[in-house]
């Protein structure tokens, strides 16, 4: 061989190496979205846990990026998944428990999943929805036949899903993490066999990218309140924390200790709260319901740790981009408050980890402090997979603070709570930087929980259809509340928190003189946001009430 015919040679090898490695980078990446219920940020190893056992997503924030100031758009289930999925606040998308309307076929059509199918991607939703879609919400079915692999329930799972959820009657564990894992394993085999799960195609296609949303009910504070020690729990279900002595949050109060409540007892009339949060009045209770969600969290772990060795045995972990957050937090009993639906940092801010092995490793492996949101989850997917980002988008594309081209997104970040009941929480709106942190609350006229539960055991009336059920007036109900603030409907309380010298929220400078310059310019950033969380487009819904499912002979009950 001479000395030319090898040097061609050797340059027509160096050329189609280049063009293979040119096409696998230009190649769309996996996606797998993991989302958490009610899991707050601190409840990982890697968000300053000391007490959980999390290695797994320990690891993957050590692989990816850790968001440490991220939060949700609202602290409530519904509307929170709806912002994720539509990439919207729930002003512009208008979907909430107390709404009295579920998501259009057209608004669905533009969530993340639903875009990313459009443009050549196999879909998958493992889990729970708690998101109504369709004419007649959870029955409409649109949802389930909208994925290529459904394996879900609506609503709440609880701890066992089998209980509630015939599709997954055929899976082999009984316990909601495991189920699920059973779901994902047979989603990213080449066989997919498990029975029960809705599937347009007897196997994944090896030719196409695909996206797996995997939704938990779990460390739900309701859900784990359904573990129960079975015989064919895990191990980590029914011992793990024994030994540990775990302490009360920092600013715990139990409820015989409330002096001076958090905020105005007119404004959040805490004896409607629900029931099903009675647990954190009493340090012991609370106790009890924290090591059920470390138990809960140590099984995700587990699950996260298993979901990586399949990739790797699947060859897929070199193009299979990986986000982790939560839906909002939970109050365990700081300040005496139980639940969600505040504006407060305990709720709003949630762990977020997004994993790009594609990204050079000097991207990864770090902590970022900008301020990000979980609407910008579904523009940065799409954006990886270059795929345009529709103009109803209200979230920023995160890609550049992967890659470390910028060092934040948005200077200002906006919250809502628009879950505003007969359960005694306030309406709010909050805006915050880095440092400070504003809110606002309206006056609460909503009629008392308790006295509902009064008269249904008077007159017999079922208990849930007294307290959950959503009729017609409710939907012009909430879209006063929708519109109120944009009309000049004035706040009753507000708060200032200086975050970096109070980072618990404890002491409201809103009537402090010297910050007064500060309340005024966040007041007017609160303007500048609402506006744009509003938009100007009605909102993308259908009817979706008692009275709306009576008419055709349908009896919802809650979900």
């Amino acid at each position: 061989m001479n000395v030319n015919t090898h040097f061609a040679r050797s340059l027509t090898v160096l050329i189609i190496t280049l063009i293979f490695r040119v096409v696998q980078a230009q190649e769309q990446p996996n996606f797998i979205f993991i989302l958490t219920d009610d899991q707050s940020y601190g409840m990982m190893g890697c968000t300053g846990n000391e007490v959980v056992q999390t290695p797994n997503i320990d690891k993957l924030a050590t692989d990816g990026v850790l968001f440490t100031n991220a939060h949700i758009t609202s602290a409530i289930c519904t509307p929170s998944r709806a912002s994720i999925l539509t990439s919207q606040f729930e002003r512009k998308h208008g979907v909430n428990f107390n709404s009295g309307t579920s998501m259009s076929e057209e608004g669905w059509n533009n969530t993340y999943p639903m875009v990313l199918r459009e443009n050549g991607y196999y879909s998958g939703w493992i889990g729970k929805n708690h998101l109504p879609v369709g004419d007649g919400g959870y029955t409409s079915g649109l949802m389930d036949k909208s994925f290529d692999y459904w394996y879900a329930g609506h609503g709440h799972l609880t701890f066992y899903p089998k209980d509630r959820h015939k599709i997954f009657k055929h899976a082999k564990d009984d316990t909601q993490v495991e189920i699920i894992s059973e779901g994902i394993s047979d989603f990213l085999s080449n066989e997919q066999k498990l029975q029960g799960a809705q599937k347009f195609l007897d196997q994944r296609p090896k030719d196409k990218p695909f996206v797996l949303s995997v939704n938990f009910n779990l460390p739900h504070g309701a859900s784990v309140s359904t573990m129960a020690q079975r015989e064919t729990d895990d191990e980590i279900y029914k011992t793990l924390y024994d030994d540990v002595d775990l302490k009360l949050p920092k600013n715990y109060i139990a409820k015989k200790d409330i002096v001076h409540p958090k905020l105005p007892p007119e404004i959040h009339k805490t004896n409607d709260r629900q029931e099903g949060y009675d647990y954190v009045d009493y340090p012991d209770s609370l106790l009890t319901r924290y090591q059920l969600q470390l138990q809960a969290m140590t099984g995700i772990d587990r699950m996260v740790g298993e979901l990586r060795e399949t990739l790797k045995a699947q060859k897929l972990d070199k193009n299979t981009i990986i986000v982790f957050t939560s839906d909002h937090g939970l109050f365990m009993g700081q300040f005496g408050i139980g639940g969600k639906a505040l504006c407060y940092e305990i709720t709003t801010h949630v762990p977020l980890i997004i994993y790009d092995p594609n990204e050079k490793k000097s991207n990864r492996g770090r902590k970022s402090d900008a301020l990000v949101q979980s609407i910008d989850i579904a523009p940065t997917l799409l954006k990886k997979a270059g795929i345009p980002v529709p103009d109803t988008y209200q979230g920023s594309d995160l890609s550049p603070l992967l890659s470390q081209e910028v060092s934040d997104v948005r200077e200002y970040l906006y919250t809502e709570n628009l879950w505003s009941t007969q359960f005694g929480n306030p309406r709010c709106e909050a805006v915050k930087d880095k440092r400070w942190k504003y809110i606002r609350y309206y006056k609460n006229e909503n009629f008392s929980a308790q006295k509902k539960i009064e008269t249904a055991k008077q007159m017999g009336i079922k208990m849930t259809a007294m307290l959950y059920k959503v009729h017609d007036p409710d939907i012009a109900l909430y879209r006063s509340f929708v519109e109120g603030p944009l009309q000049g409907e004035k706040a009753v309380y507000e708060e200032l928190f200086d975050l970096e010298n109070d980072p618990d929220e404890t002491t409201n400078l809103a009537g402090v003189a010297e910050h007064a310059p500060m309340l005024e310019k966040l007041r007017t950033v609160w303007k500048e946001k609402i506006t744009f969380a509003r938009g100007n487009e009605a909102p993308k819904v259908l009817r979706y009430t008692s009275d709306s499912e009576a008419e055709r002979g349908v009896i919802i009950e809650p979900k």
